[in-house]
Parts: C-alpha cells; sequence; structure tokens
C-alpha cells in the first residue's frame, strides 16, 4: 500500500495510482525482451487486463447514469474489480521466471499492497464498501490500469502511440495522489469497525504465545505513507523528465 505508492512507481502502484517507473519496458537502458511465446502470452495477458479495467470503467460509468449518484458505485463493479485486481498476482510469477525484467520484491510489493486494499480492508469491512473514498481510489486504479496495461501491449508490439505513453507518465500527477487519498481514508474509516470486532486480531493467552492487533497494524500501514509518498511521487516525475524529453529529442532528429 501505499498501494497505489508503490504501483505507481514501479508498476507504473502510485497508486498511481499508477505504475510508472522500475519495471518499463521503454526505460533508458536496452534489455533483451522476452521470446516470441513469452511475447505472445504477455500481449495476451495486457490486452485481458486492459480489457477488464475498461469493463470496470463502464460499468461505474452506467451505474451512474442508472442511479444519478456517485455514492456506492462500488458495489456495481465489485466482482470485475476484485477478479482483475487480484489477476495482477500473475505479475510476481512473470517477474519470478524472467519475462518481465523487474524485481520481483519490488512487483510483489506493489500488486500484494493492493489486493490486501481491495480483500483485508474493502471485502472483511463491509461498512466501509459505501465510502465515498473508495470510489475515489477505483477511479485512480481503472483509469491507471487502463493506461499501463495498453502501454504494455504497445510497447509489446514495437507501436506505442506517443499519446499513450504521454499519459502514462503525466496523469499520475493527479491519478497518484488522488488513490493514496482514497486508499488512506478507507484505511482510516475502517479503523473503528475493526477494533469493534477485533477484526483478524489474536489476543493472549493462546498455546501460541502470540498476539496481533491488526487495528494497529492498519495504522502502520497508514503511517507507512509518510515516507514512501513523497519518494516515489519524485522519482516519477524525475522519470518522466527523462523519459519524454527523450522521446522529444528524438522527434527533432527524424
Amino acid at each position: 500500500m501505499a498501494a497505489a505508492a508503490a504501483t505507481a512507481a514501479a508498476k507504473g502502484n502510485g497508486g498511481g495510482g499508477g505504475r510508472a517507473g522500475a519495471g518499463d519496458a521503454s526505460g533508458t537502458r536496452k534489455k533483451k525482451g522476452p521470446g516470441p511465446l513469452a511475447t505472445a502470452y504477455l500481449v495476451i495477458y495486457n490486452v485481458v487486463m486492459t480489457a477488464g479495467w475498461l469493463v470496470i470503467a463502464v460499468g461505474l460509468v452506467r451505474a451512474y447514469l442508472a442511479k444519478g449518484s456517485y455514492h456506492s458505485l462500488y458495489y456495481s463493479i465489485e466482482k470485475p474489480l476484485k477478479f482483475f485486481q487480484t489477476g495482477a498476482l500473475l505479475e510476481i510469477l512473470h517477474c519470478a521466471v524472467g519475462i518481465v525484467p523487474s524485481s520481483v520484491v519490488l512487483t510483489s510489493f506493489q500488486v500484494m499492497s493492493r489486493v490486501f486494499l481491495i480483500w483485508a480492508v474493502t471485502h472483511s469491512v463491509k461498512e466501509v464498501q459505501s465510502e465515498d473514498s473508495v470510489l475515489l481510489f477505483v477511479i485512480a486504479w481503472t483509469i491507471t490500469e487502463i493506461i499501463r496495461y495498453s502501454f504494455y501491449t504497445f510497447s509489446l508490439l514495437n507501436h506505442l502511440p506517443y499519446l499513450i505513453k504521454w499519459a502514462r507518465y503525466t496523469l499520475f500527477i493527479v491519478l497518484y495522489p488522488m488513490g493514496v487519498s482514497g486508499e488512506l481514508l478507507t484505511i482510516y474509516a475502517a479503523l473503528p469497525f475493526v477494533r469493534q470486532a477485533g477484526l483478524y486480531s489474536i489476543s493472549l493467552p493462546n498455546k501460541y504465545n502470540f498476539s496481533f492487533d491488526y487495528h494497529a497494524f492498519l495504522i502502520l500501514i497508514m503511517i507507512s505513507y509518510i515516507p514512501i509518498f513523497p519518494q516515489l511521487y519524485f522519482h516519477m516525475i524525475h522519470q518522466r523528465r527523462k523519459i519524454l524529453s527523450h522521446t522529444e529529442e528524438h522527434k527533432k532528429f527524424e
């Protein structure tokens, strides 16, 4: 979590709300790409994930038009959101087997932070599902992931439109703080319900002589955003300047 945070920086978590740097295939260093079979698989994976997040986007718009209100739109896209965000776990496997040149540890952190927010907070604490903060991070994630997976798809096909590249390295300026704000507010809203229910907490005495306070754990997660957010955000700003300025220089010589 710094779910959006980590996502934004390397996958492009930003939480972006976006993932923007460490794992990009378009970095300044040229690396040997995956073989033809791996490339075909990755193209299919990224196309499916792009389509999945488009389904979520369409679901949000349709629900808003039907209700005439943006409140509690989460319920209209809950199932596809859980499915496609959990589907991002495959990205850890991609790094582990070497078909994507990204850090397994960093990618695991980025993916698991979002999966944690979806399942261990939003799914587990039903009371927060109607909070506007949930819609805040869902919208940020949705726009970010449509752009990110499109970026990867076109990069693998060696036909990356400048508009998608620009969007990937520009929209995070708004989407990342938006996603992080939504995540923090959602966790904060969950705290009283977690404490009241003793959710996922283990108290002493028990045969393992071990205790765990999930309420305190969530507070620690919120505190972790303080050092992580600025580092990742400014890293992404730096990446934007480097990559987009390089593109502009390249255009001048064409």
